[in-house]
C-alpha cells in the first residue's frame, strides 16, 4: 500500500495536463519553474522570468506564398514544442507560441510553420510578432521582457487580377473571385451546443454537455468582444470575432471530461463529458 501511495503521488505531480481541472484558472495550473513576475502581457497572461544564459530564443522570418498570404518560419533555440501538455505546468524550455498583429492575437503556434492568409492582415502598415509561453500560459521572459521577435509587415489593398504577396513592405495577394455561401458547419454536427458571452457573463450558465465517444459536437458562440474558444484535451482553437457568432465542430474521440473556455476573459463556457 505505501509503494502503490508512493506511486500515486510521483504521477500526480510529476505529469503535466492536457486540460485544467474544471473551475482553475491557467495560472492555478502554473510550474515552479523561474520567477512569476507580476507584470502581464496585452492578454493579461503573467510574465515568467528565467536567467538570460539558457533561456528560450526565437527568431521570426516570413516569404510571400505562391497562391495566399505568407508562410512564416520561426527559429527558436533552448525551446521545444510541446502541444500533447499545453494546459499543464510550467516546464523549462517547453510550451507554444502566440502570432500577433499589432498587439493583437492572430493564432497559438505548436510549430516552427504558419501559413498567415491575406485575408487575416488589413490595408496598411503593421508589426507582426511571435511570443514564447509555457503549458501553463504565461510568457517566457528575460530581465523583465517577454520572449519575442518582430518583423514589420505591409499589405496594400487587393488589386483587380493576379497575386500580389508581400514580404515587409510589399502588398496583399488580391481577392478570390465570389463564391456561393459555405453550408452550415453544424449541419453533420450531432449535438449542438449555443452559447452567448456578454459583459462577462456565460448564457446558458456553465454545465456538462455529455456525449457518447466518436460524436460530433458543434460549439455555436457568439461574443460581445474579441476573444478565442480553447477546448483543453483536444487543442482545438476557435477565434471569437465580437458580436459574431462562430462554430467549431468536434468529432469527440477520447473519453474523459474536457473544458471548454475562452482564453482572453478566461471563462468556462462548458464541460464536455465523453463516455
Amino acid at each position: 500500500m505505501l509503494l502503490l501511495a508512493a506511486a500515486g503521488a510521483a504521477g500526480c505531480g510529476g505529469r503535466a495536463t492536457t486540460h485544467h481541472k474544471p473551475g482553475t484558472t491557467h495560472q492555478q495550473a502554473s510550474g515552479s519553474v523561474g520567477t512569476l513576475l507580476a507584470a502581464q502581457d496585452e492578454a493579461g497572461h503573467r510574465l515568467r522570468q528565467v536567467p538570460a544564459r539558457g533561456a528560450p530564443e526565437v527568431k521570426l522570418s516570413l516569404r510571400p506564398d505562391s497562391e495566399d498570404g505568407w508562410n512564416l518560419q520561426l527559429e527558436v533555440g533552448n525551446f521545444r514544442f510541446t502541444p500533447d501538455s499545453v494546459g499543464g505546468a510550467a516546464l523549462a524550455g517547453g510550451g507554444h507560441a502566440h502570432l500577433l498583429l499589432d498587439g493583437h492575437k492572430l493564432a497559438r503556434l505548436y510549430g516552427p510553420w504558419y501559413h498567415l492568409s491575406a485575408t487575416q492582415v488589413p490595408e496598411g502598415a503593421h508589426t507582426l510578432t511571435v511570443r514564447l509561453y509555457a503549458d501553463d500560459h504565461t510568457a517566457w521572459a528575460v530581465d523583465g521582457k517577454a520572449v519575442e521577435a518582430a518583423v514589420p509587415l505591409t499589405a496594400s489593398a487587393p488589386g483587380p487580377a493576379g497575386h500580389d504577396h508581400s514580404t515587409p513592405g510589399a502588398t496583399a495577394p488580391s481577392a478570390p473571385p465570389a463564391k456561393s455561401p459555405a453550408p452550415d458547419p453544424a449541419a453533420a454536427a450531432d449535438r449542438t451546443v449555443t452559447i452567448a458571452v456578454r459583459g462577462g457573463k456565460v448564457t446558458p450558465a456553465p454545465g456538462r454537455t455529455e456525449l457518447k465517444r466518436g460524436e460530433r459536437v458543434a460549439l455555436r458562440v457568439t461574443s460581445d468582444r474579441a476573444d478565442t474558444l480553447h477546448v483543453h484535451g483536444y487543442d482545438k482553437e476557435l477565434p471569437l470575432p465580437a458580436g459574431q457568432e462562430a462554430v467549431l465542430v468536434l468529432t469527440v474521440d477520447r473519453t474523459g471530461l474536457f473544458e471548454v473556455e475562452t482564453h482572453e476573459s478566461d471563462l468556462v463556457l462548458t464541460q464536455l463529458l465523453v463516455r
